[in-house]
Formats: structure tokens, sequence, C-alpha cells
């Protein structure tokens, strides 16, 4: 049985009156990907920032690697092995794709941005931000201007600089969005690639590639779970269908 990282029970995020995420539960497992799929306004969002502590829950818990983590900082639970790429890019542009992943590899090691570092801290910190790129398919870009490549490569380069925070776990935010097919048959190779040793979760509205790489899917609207399950299953639910694939039921 694929190791569980991440358990969600029963979390919900209310605003006011309105209920954004209501009672989700979900598992993420070891090489194992789990979609979120649902109509803008579904709570996908609002569940992503739940799970990576950028908002406390109103109730539920949340559990990382066996430990309660239901109500801390997104800087706790990042240290603690969760790592999110976010729908808009979030990479420094004028920097190359070397620097922007060495600085997202310091970060994950404690004192290594001190004037004075011990050598071994670089050492490490130089090997995690190459074995990211490597992972992230970057490694012959690894010189060039951020701001110089391409769309598809820019989301690959916030990936490797979420993997060399080494997390266990992985919020991916639309990876795929405004990809061309090229770009985004890449980004599907990347995808499977990393899935092997973490837990990942993915928030996408293209379809082929959901139901190409999801173990599970859940499907959310209005804030609810409406359907769980493996791809077969949702792609044949009739409430699916009505609700959200715009098939007749």
């Amino acid at each position: 049985m694929a190791d569980v990282l991440l358990e969600a029970h029963d979390l919900t995020k209310r605003f006011g009156g309105l209920a954004a995420v209501d009672r989700v539960s979900l598992t993420l497992k070891r090489d194992h990907l789990h979609a979120v799929i649902g109509p803008n306004g579904a709570g996908k969002s609002t569940l992503t920032n739940l799970l990576s502590g950028d908002l406390p829950p109103t109730s539920g818990r949340l559990v990382l690697a066996g430990r309660d983590v239901t109500g801390a900082s997104a800087e706790t639970i990042a240290c603690m092995g969760l790592g999110r790429s976010y729908q808009k890019t979030n990479i420094f542009l004028p920097f190359t794709v070397w620097e922007n992943v060495r600085l997202a590899a310091q970060a994950r090691t404690p004192h290594a941005a001190r004037w004075f570092t011990r050598a071994d801290s670089l050492t490490t910190v130089n090997r995690r931000a190459e074995r990211a790129l490597e992972l992230a398919g970057l490694t012959a870009r690894a010189h060039r201007i951020a701001g110089t490549i391409s769309h598809g490569e820019q989301r690959q380069l916030e990936i490797a600089m979420t993997l060399a925070t080494e997390p266990q776990v992985l919020l991916l935010d639309e990876p795929l969005a405004g990809m061309g097919t090229a770009e985004a048959e890449r980004m599907v190779e990347l995808l499977l690639a990393i899935k092997r040793d973490h837990a990942l979760m993915l928030v996408e509205h293209d379809m082929d590639a959901v139901f190409a790489l999801a173990d599970e899917l859940t499907v959310m609207v209005n804030g609810q779970v409406i359907a769980s399950g493996p791809p077969a299953a949702i792609r044949a639910d009739a409430g699916v269908q009505a609700a959200y694939l715009g098939e007749d039921a």
C-alpha cells in the first residue's frame, strides 16, 4: 500500500455565511497523483490554500506525514515537507534559471543565507539545485535568464524551485495553463516522473491531461465533494456528467 503523506478530514472554510469549502476529505499518497476538478467557484483554490497553510480552516483536521498540522502556518507546513506551485509563475525573471533554483534550495537550508556559511552547507544547496534542475528537465537551460525562456519552461522552472525544497507532497495549481500542445506533453511527462517519489495534488482544467495523469479524482461543486474515485468511475458518474462535464446524465 502506498504511503499516506497528507490527509484532510472534513476541512471546512467559511467566509461569513458562505462555506467556500464544506467538509472536504481527501488523502494524498506517495507515487499517486490526485486531481481536484470542478467548475469555477467550486472551492478548488480555497481547498489548496487550506492544505498549504495559506488559510486556516474553520473546522476539520489536516495531517501531514502523520503529524496534525491543523492551523499551522504555511512556513511550518512547507518546512515539514509540503511544496506548492501557483497558477501564476512566481519566479525572478532577471535571474538565471540556476539562480532561481539555487535560491529556492538555499531557503530550505538553515543558515545558508548567512555571509559566513559552512562549505558543506553550500555543497548541499548546490546538489539540491542540480537535482531539481535535472528532474525538471532544465539542466540545459541553467544559465539562461528566466525572463527569456518559454512560458512552458517557466512553469517547469517553478516546479524545479519547488522540488529544490525537497518536499514529500506537491500541490500544483494549473501547471498546464496557457501551454501549447508540445509544452503540455512535456509537462505531463515531467509530472509522471515526479510522481514516482512524491504525493501530488493537481488542480487543472485540461481534462485530457487530468484523465491521463490522475490515479484518483475529486470533483467539487459549490464547495462540496460530489464524487471521488478512479478516473474511469468519475467519467461514468452521471452526477459528474450533469454537474461538470457537460454531458446529459
